[in-house]
This record gives C-alpha cells, sequence and structure tokens, in this order.
C-alpha cells in the first residue's frame, strides 16, 4: 500500500492532510524521513507520523448480499434475521451498516468497523453511486428517464432530487443510478410519478458489486475496493 493510502487508512487523518504531512516531513518509515507519498510499504515497514507509531487499524470491510425479509439492523434485540446474523466470524466487531435497505429490499449492503469509512460511503458530499435494479407494477414512460436526469420533487422535500440515471431494461423494469441516499428514495421517485416498485434490487454501492454471491453470502473488501472510497 501507498504511504499516503496508509496513513489516511490507519489514522484520522484525511488523505489530503497525510500529503501534508508526508511532504512537510513529519512522517517517518523506519525511523528514515520519508517525503515520497506514494512510496509502497511493505508489511514490516514502521510508520511514524507526527511522533505517532501507525499501525494497521485491523478494521473489517463486508459487502453482503441482503435476502428478502432480513433486517439492516446490527442490534441484537430484533425479533426477525438481521445482516449481523449473516456473517459469520464477525459478530465480535461493533459493525454498522454503511447504507440501509428496506426489510422487503434484497441486494448489496456493506457492514464495517470503521466509522470514518463509513461517512465516506454515505455522507452526501461524497456523491457515492449507489446501482439498483427495479420492477414495478406498471410500465415505464420513457420520458421518467429525462425527469429523473433533471431531478424531482418528493413530498415533503423542498430541493429536487439530484440528477439520477434511469436506464429502461423492460417494460417494466429498469437500472437506476443515484448519489444520494434518501429515506426511500428510490421508491419514492417512482411514487412521484405514479407507479410503484414491486421488487427492488441494489446491485452497487461505488466501486463495490454483488461479484458472484447468493443471497446470504459475504465477502471482505480487498484493498482496491476499500481505498476507492477515500480518494
Amino acid at each position: 500500500m501507498r504511504l499516503d493510502k496508509f496513513i489516511a487508512t490507519h489514522s484520522e487523518a484525511s488523505r489530503s492532510l497525510a500529503k501534508v504531512a508526508i511532504l512537510s516531513g513529519r512522517a517517518k518509515v523506519n525511523g528514515v524521513v520519508v517525503k515520497d507519498q506514494g512510496l509502497k510499504l511493505k508489511p514490516e515497514d514502521e510508520i511514524i507520523v507526527n511522533g505517532q507509531l501507525i499501525t494497521e487499524s485491523g478494521e473489517v470491510y463486508i459487502a453482503l448480499y441482503k435476502p428478502e425479509d432480513v433486517l439492516s439492523s446490527t442490534g441484537d434485540d430484533e425479533e426477525d434475521d438481521t445482516v449481523i446474523d449473516l456473517v459469520d466470524g464477525f459478530t465480535h466487531k461493533e459493525l454498522h451498516i454503511a447504507g440501509r435497505l428496506d426489510k422487503d429490499a434484497t441486494g448489496l449492503v456493506l457492514l464495517t468497523s470503521d466509522g470514518k469509512w463509513s461517512h465516506r460511503v454515505t455522507s452526501p458530499k461524497f456523491s457515492c453511486e449507489k446501482v439498483y435494479h427495479v420492477t414495478l407494477i406498471d410500465p415505464i414512460d420513457e420520458e421518467i428517464v429525462e425527469i429523473f436526469a433533471e431531478g424531482l420533487y418528493l413530498r415533503g422535500e423542498e430541493k429536487r432530487t439530484l440528477p439520477a440515471k434511469l436506464e429502461l431494461l423492460g417494460e417494466r423494469e429498469g437500472r437506476l443510478t443515484i448519489t444520494e441516499g434518501k429515506y426511500h428514495q428510490v421508491k419514492r421517485m417512482f411514487g412521484a410519478i405514479g407507479n410503484k416498485v414491486l421488487e427492488l434490487k441494489r446491485e452497487n454501492i461505488g466501486a463495490v458489486t454483488l461479484r458472484d454471491l447468493e443471497p446470504g453470502e459475504f465477502y471482505e473488501l480487498d484493498d482496491a475496493e476499500i481505498q476507492s472510497f477515500l480518494k
């Protein structure tokens, strides 16, 4: 991993602050000041920034295929099955959900113990793309593509939704890409134009996909997937 990425991942510093620390000579690798932010680190390297040792945090990053009727909850007081029940071997971690799904929805859910990373995934200011496959009760008019691209008003909201991309896949099927995470946003968007979502499946969050997972299965994110939210 690059030096700047390592510092940003395993400390409170943002990527930009990590670069400043390196370029100003406040980062040491194995006791030597290093100003090369792209330096490739080895597992045994010791990194010190501002006199503090930076170690791997042991954080957990999981991509789960949430089945239908499973709650997006990490609580242990729920009567129904929750996503935390599906991640065997990680229940001892303080996991939280980076992007929830309704109980009747399926697809990609991210779970992590890293609060800073989770904020990068969910905060509107980072415009993380979420991709959904939708099946609707009524046919989709082609004009809806333009309406979604321009943004529309949802009930109770004072501002339009941000531009969204709708790809028509069939008479009643589509793939919707949004960069917000408003409450029940996808269902409300189609409700605003007089349609109703019958099935909702999230396929992507940023660069993370379902890969070849089956419902109820999960995998740990690789370094490239983790870092994609920190750029």
